[in-house]
């Protein structure tokens, strides 16, 4: 809907006949058109505002100036009958204008947040003028809250950014040092011809394999993404993990469900009948879905959050519990016993969805397997990997849906049902090529390991009262319909993936796995993207990535694998030398590596993101020749890169945006023009590809032979390549943002079902939220109409194998670095210690309120809701053992760095904890320093494995899939009075 303002300036006597003929505010009825509201009060608007500015920059009072026109506000006079006789005071333009407009655009906020909420972008005189939510996703679901309007206060304040100080205008040249935030203008042509001629330098040089392009979460703008994504492919340079890099990817649910992430859409919530919400401040981080949560409980659903502070979200939660930072593995493996103690489990689930039937060999402890059993006979094509079950009558049984008899990781022609009934108990001696081998199942095994975490023994690690819990794990077993949503909190430590497994344990155990109402929902960042197969080949036509996990390449490259511990860097080159996480550059025939020599950077903030952010500074940086940053704003990243260059911001271009929070997709539309010379990031790498052909052409630079794949990276044709249409072969059919978006729309199962002749368009999505029409098979259910998406349907309900080794939830894991740490199953371990240095208090930065992270941590009307300044949160004993007030100036310190900022006091705290909520950028720190200058980087070994070692068709190395994550936590800190107010 288009709004345009029909009426023409005022004139100083405020009784223009077009003021009472605006349409689109509030009428003025019952006043004549062109008569003054009473009589002396015809003061204009323009006089009105500029004698109320007068007056108060003057400190002059109403009292003060009765006698001067200019001052008097006779048009607050109380109005005695507002519908029969409403006077006409012209101060109320004010108020009006804020109804009128001249266009209105769809569009949404592209950062790294699950709310992907739809918004109205109103324009007046070219220029965005307020902005609010869209409040038209069409609802599937009546008995569910309505899904409208989503939104918060980030994005209701995303305006500031579009004119704002630190928009990036121009293209920028460094001239200074890196950070010292010296540039000079160039022109564009300047801009893309230098980044050419060194990425045609580089390419030519077989060095396609030093050039990164890092760029985080598709689902919130694929196009964006895709953008870079598609040159860097083109190139044959590398694309960079992001969702293990930020710690949000759980690695317990790959290596126990085979699968990342998949979660219930937030309307879900409200289905369910008992809820846990585990380290997931939903009430902080999931504003725009937080209702489904709060409206739960007028629906019956008994709500109980688990974290260390009184959160946000716990204060409306019906019981809290409080474990001791890190503990949370402790604690859920204490509920499950008592759901195994009281035989709460669901046996049936058990039998067949799991692993627990499954017999392991109590020499080697591996599962026992086809092949070594010489009285089973298998048609299966690798009986190695053929596992077994005991039947009620103690013989062998082959267990239905094993990767043995499956033709790789997805195969949904075969089925775990099971014709039989196979003990959960059993242990018997079986007869092996090997000898007599005792065995046992899974779930004697997990017995065993139960049997550790007794009510005292809880208690003691966790700090929850022995009867607390158990109740709670009761209460959760014998609800109809319980749910877990969980957060970061649990992923960012070090043995996350411990946590991950045993969180995921309580869900399996009741057998509330598949069904409305039911899961375990993990929501960090909009890791899992809708439209993904016209994604995917947008973003990397070539079919060929070379992908590389983040974590292990900054890890690799910021020398920290030379200050590790031997055990780890040993296990970390194993993992390189035996492919199963790969390095890039790669190694060359006469074993040396290449330095990693350029860095694009677009739509993140890298630099300020990452952990052994002191290692990545003084060791990484310097190593790379060139780094171009794509941005709207001037971060730390933008501060830190050589060439800057400015693209167009959320209101100024066309893309697309969904998230795993709810099942809709909606579009970016340009509202008005981009800033100042900026552009959209297609445009811009679509122009860069085109200066990349006019110099290699120049140059006469033949086809570069691909070192890993069988093609050549052409740079005369890789601009023709850009934006040809790699499916139809149509040239020039991707030249603009708009066709992306509809590329993508077209070629994905989502928006454009093959058994369907129903179609989503871009236009369609325009007109309003679309819900998606199908899931694609990188899901695990289908969308239905009249229902909340709820995953692993395909499994629970239609009995296809899980994509694990066992075809089953998968609890065991024999792999030999599990075995060694004694990691087979689930089990609670202290983190690694003095990390950081021998100091008392942990350090933890959670995500805040105020930004979604770096985002809006400088925005001013965000900042004045806060401190507006960085803070960390301190218990009061903890401050006043250290002379600290609140307000006061304060170091946190360790042995990598020292950073200042002010002291907060939280009560809600717990004792020994030193909370900085994340993302502040490094400019807001006196001093070179952020919050992550006091994180170390270290990585946890079995996280780097292949399962099956031989063909990883389980773990393997996938971009945001599996990989070895960032960690945050377990760091040791101490705080100290600083400014100058102590030594």
């Amino acid at each position: 809907m288009n709004r345009t303002n029909t009426s023409t300036p005022d004139d100083e006597s405020g009784t223009d006949e077009s003021q009472a003929e605006q349409t689109d505010g509030p009428p003025a009825v019952g006043d004549p058109p062109g008569e003054p509201a009473t009589e002396g009060t015809s003061v204009s608007r323009r006089r009105f505002l500029e004698g109320v500015g007068i007056a108060s920059l003057l400190g002059i009072g109403q009292s003060a100036a009765d006698d001067d026109p200019l001052f008097q506000m006779g048009g607050l006079n109380p109005v005695d009958d507002p519908i029969g006789n409403y006077p006409y005071r012209d101060w109320e333009d004010l108020y009006r204008e804020k109804w009128d407009w001249d266009s209105v655009s769809r569009s949404t906020h592209s950062v790294n947040c699950t709310g992907s909420c739809s918004w109205n972008v109103y324009v007046k005189n070219g220029q965005v003028w307020r902005e609010e939510q869209a409040g038209d996703y069409p609802r599937f679901d009546e008995s569910l809250p309505d899904p409208n309007p989503r939104g918060c206060q980030k994005g209701a304040c995303y305006t500031d950014y579009v004119n704002a100080d630190e928009r990036i205008k121009h293209p920028l040249k460094r001239v200074g040092e890196r950070g010292e935030g010296k540039w000079r203008r160039i022109s564009w042509d300047e801009a893309l011809t230098e980044i050419a001629e060194h990425v045609v330098d580089e390419v030519q040089a077989g060095r396609y394999d030093a050039i990164s392009g890092f760029t985080p979460i598709p689902a919130m703008s694929p196009v964006s993404f895709a953008s870079g994504s598609r040159l860097i492919n083109l190139l044959g340079g590398v694309s960079h993990s992001f969702y293990d890099w930020y710690s949000d990817l759980p690695p317990g649910q790959p290596i126990t469900w085979g699968t990342q992430t998949d979660n219930a859409e937030s309307a879900d919530w409200y289905n369910a009948d008992y809820i846990i919400a585990w380290g997931s401040n939903i009430n902080v981080t999931r504003i725009p879905d937080a209702k489904y949560f709060l409206e739960s409980g007028y629906n019956g659903t008994k709500r109980v959050g688990v974290f260390t502070d009184y959160s946000q979200t716990a204060i409306h939660t019906d019981e809290w519990l409080s474990p001791d930072s890190g503990t949370d593995t402790a604690l859920a493996l204490g509920m499950a016993r008592t759901i195994v103690d009281e035989e709460l489990y669901d046996e049936a689930h058990l039998k067949e969805q799991t692993d627990m039937p499954l017999l392991v060999r109590q020499d080697t402890g591996k599962f026992l397997r086809a092949s070594e059993v010489p009285s089973v006979s298998t048609d299966a094509d690798r009986p190695e990997w053929m596992l077994l079950m005991l039947d009620s009558n103690e013989r062998l049984r082959e267990a239905p849906g094993s990767l043995g008899e499956r033709d790789g990781q997805k195969d949904y022609s075969k089925s775990i049902e099971l014709d039989f009934d196979p003990q959960l108990d059993g242990e018997t001696t079986v007869r092996t090529e090997d000898g007599r081998v005792r065995v046992r199942t899974v779930w004697v095994e997990l017995r065993d390991e139960l049997d550790n975490w007794g009510p005292e023994t809880v208690h003691d690690k966790t700090g929850v009262g022995e009867e607390t819990y158990q109740r709670v794990a009761r209460e959760f077993a014998e609800a109809d319909k319980a749910k877990i949503i969980q957060g970061k909190g649990v992923n960012d430590w070090y043995h996350n993936d411990l946590g991950n497994r045993a969180l995921q344990l309580l869900v399996t155990l009741t057998g509330n796995l598949g069904e409305q109402g039911t899961g375990l929902d993990h929501y960090v960042g909009q890791e899992k993207i809708w439209t993904f197969h016209g994604w995917k080949t947008l973003s990397f036509p070539t079919g060929n990535v070379r992908g590389v996990p983040t974590t292990l390449w900054t890890y690799y490259h910021a020398g920290i694998l030379d200050n590790t511990d031997a055990d780890t860097a040993a296990k970390i080159r194993e993992s390189i030398d035996e492919g199963w996480m790969p390095v890039y550059p790669e190694e060359r025939d006469d074993g040396s590596r290449p330095d990693p020599t350029t860095m694009f950077v677009w739509r993140g903030n890298y630099f300020n993101q990452a952990k052994g952010n002191v290692a990545v500074e003084e060791e990484l940086w310097p190593k790379l020749d060139l780094v171009v940053d794509i941005n709207f704003r001037m971060d730390s990243t933008a501060l830190y890169s050589d060439i800057v260059l400015p693209t167009a911001s959320h209101y100024e271009k066309h893309d697309l945006s969904m998230t795993d929070m709810h099942s809709y997709v909606h579009p970016f539309t340009p509202a008005v023009e981009p800033l100042g010379e900026s552009k959209t990031d297609w445009q811009i790498f679509r122009e860069l590809a085109a200066k990349i052909q006019e110099v290699a052409t120049e140059r006469g630079v033949g086809p570069i032979s691909d070192r890993k794949f069988d093609r050549d990276i052409d740079l005369q044709s890789v601009y023709d390549d850009y934006v040809r249409d790699w499916e139809t072969g149509e040239a020039d059919a991707l030249a603009e943002d708009r066709a992306a978006c509809e590329y993508i729309l077209e070629h994905s199962e989502e928006s454009n079902p093959s058994e369907s002749d129903d179609q989503i368009t871009f236009a369609d999505t325009v007109e309003q939220p679309q819900r998606l029409l199908a899931a694609g098979d990188h899901w695990t259910s289908d969308i239905e109409d009249g229902e909340a998406y709820t995953p692993w349907k395909d499994f629970v309900q239609d009995k296809n194998p899980w994509p694990t080794v066992t075809g089953r939830q998968q609890y065991y894991i024999d792999h030999d670095w599990f075995l060694e740490l004694g990691e087979q199953l689930p089990t609670h371990k202290e983190g690694p210690t003095q990390t950081g240095g021998d100091y008392p208090m942990e350090y933890n930065t959670p995500h805040g309120r105020w930004s979604i992270h770096s985002t809006w941590r400088d925005n001013e009307k965000l900042l004045r809701l806060q401190r507006g300044e960085p803070v960390v949160y301190l218990h009061p004993e903890d401050a006043a053992e250290r002379g600290i007030e609140d307000g006061d100036t304060v170091e946190v310190f360790n042995d990598l760095a020292s950073v200042e900022l002010q002291a907060k006091l939280y009560p809600s705290s717990q004792r020994g904890t030193a909370r900085m909520y994340f993302a502040w950028e490094r400019f807001q720190f006196d001093g070179d320093t952020n919050f992550n200058s006091l994180v170390p980087m270290y990585m946890k070994p079995t996280q780097l494995v292949q399962y099956p070692e031989d063909s990883g068709e389980h773990l393997y190395f996938f971009p945001n899939y599996w990989g070895p994550t960032g960690v945050n936590s377990d760091v040791r800190v101490d705080v100290r009075k600083g400014g100058g107010e102590s030594e």
